[in-house]
């Protein structure tokens, strides 16, 4: 991998993503987007900009370590797929009742880009980046078409969102459902609850130690998120004294 200062990373970034320096290809136009949309944009070409970089053995060892995880939302999604997958059509697509899927309503995780590039061809992410520079707004995400949403790994906060009616439904019958629901989401906290070093928190670090800075970097800058991290430092501390 390029071992540039973290500086110059952060610098050549920069070039990269202004008018004046990127190419034709990689043209943004920061000015006419949304607050929201500019920092998913820069996100995202940060995340190509260091996978360029990086060395097929680099590589290899970033993907070893997301396998666990993607075989989690492959759990996630058959499960949608089986049990939700109507009830949400009706809810989101057609009704617009369910409070999923609206403009700018939901967090996106830096490591939530890092994953969805990994999983994503050139051309989808091309999609996505297209997506934010020509939205005009309106009630939905930007990312949602009449197709579905536009990510191939989509935001972990969207994944594991239930809506109210969605929830009714998963409690129908013995429970069983909401049961295996519940273990979903107990599964989900192994790599996003960082009371205990996770996935999406190492992602982070990853970037920023390389030099580069985003603010979808919630594991490093949310407060709550700090607080519980700082638990785990103070237990971990404690352990090690009682040793």
């Amino acid at each position: 991998m390029d071992m540039a200062s973290p500086v110059a990373k952060q610098a050549a970034y920069q070039v990269q993503k202004s008018p004046e320096g990127a190419s034709s290809t990689e043209r943004i136009e920061l000015a006419a987007l949304s607050l929201y949309n500019e920092q998913q944009m820069e996100a995202f070409v940060m995340v190509r900009h260091y996978m360029a970089a990086l060395s097929a053995a680099e590589e290899t060892r970033l993907r070893r370590r997301i396998r666990n995880y993607l075989r989690f939302r492959k759990a996630v999604r058959t499960f949608q797929e089986e049990h939700l997958a109507d009830l949400c059509q009706q809810k989101c697509f057609v009704s617009h009742t369910s409070a999923c899927c609206g403009r700018e309503g939901i967090i996106t995780f830096f490591a939530d880009v890092v994953l969805n590039v990994l999983v994503s061809t050139e051309k989808e992410i091309d999609a996505l980046l297209a997506a934010l520079q020509s939205d005009r707004g309106g009630p939905n995400c930007v990312y949602l078409t009449s197709a579905g949403c536009l990510w191939r790994l989509k935001p972990v906060i969207c994944e594991m969102f239930l809506c109210e009616e969605a929830r009714r439904h998963l409690a129908q019958g013995n429970g069983e459902l909401a049961r295996w629901w519940a273990r979903l989401k107990r599964q989900e906290k192994y790599y996003t609850w960082p009371t205990r070093p996770v996935l999406f928190d190492m992602l982070e670090s990853l970037f920023i130690e390389a030099g580069y800075e985003s603010p979808l970097m919630y594991f490093h800058q949310s407060p709550g998120l700090l607080r519980l991290k700082s638990r785990r430092s103070s237990k971990a501390a404690k352990q090690s004294a009682v040793r």
